[in-house]
């Protein structure tokens, strides 16, 4: 079966990125990434959550212009931090007959960890992009979490080390992403 990649844009939505920790040098990166990656013929797959605050139609739910999909390209509604659960990601996915997604998005910590390890149960070999996802900003409130800098280091190191029976797991920076098939 020939090797087939998909990047996924994982809730890089209006009101999301305007907490987000480094929020212009996230998007460009995920910005240069889906521009290479449209050129080299790699789906492009936007999700995006929905809730209470996230309210379909509204501006904070839309997809930040940088990152907004074009025309044709599939998009995915999601209710929870997994961008497979009760979307149809899946099988649209194998449709495409990928078989590697490259994992982009905020937050690091909840939907970007949880769609990474979600893609790697369901068979998916898996493109973890160290400055391609973002977590929110930490102010003096919130004590109890890591500093955003070490929490982004801390999965981007958990996914360097990780082992998951016959998948391949690469940790890669934006620019170094290799879009060519395998």
């Amino acid at each position: 079966m020939p090797h087939t990649t998909a990047l996924l844009v994982i809730d890089m939505q209006n009101a999301l990125v305007a907490m987000a920790h480094r929020p212009g040098e996230t998007v460009a990166a995920i910005a240069g990434l889906s521009e290479r990656a449209r050129a080299a013929g790699v789906p492009v797959v936007t999700v995006r959550q929905r809730d209470e605050e996230l309210v379909p139609g509204t501006e904070g739910w839309q997809v930040v212009p940088e990152l907004a999909p074009r025309e044709g390209e599939p998009v995915v509604d999601k209710t929870t931090p997994d961008s497979f659960l009760d979307t149809g990601l899946d099988g649209m996915l194998r449709a495409l007959g990928v078989t590697e997604v490259i994992v982009t998005g905020f937050a690091t910590e909840i939907c970007v960890d949880t769609t990474a390890r979600q893609a790697l149960s369901r068979g998916y070999d898996l493109v973890y992009v160290t400055d391609g996802h973002t977590t929110s900003r930490r102010g003096e409130a919130d004590t109890g979490l890591v500093p955003a800098d070490r929490s982004i280091a801390q999965y981007n190191t958990i996914y360097r080390t990780i082992g998951w029976p016959g998948r391949r797991i690469r940790v890669r920076a934006a620019a170094e992403v290799d879009l060519t098939p395998a």
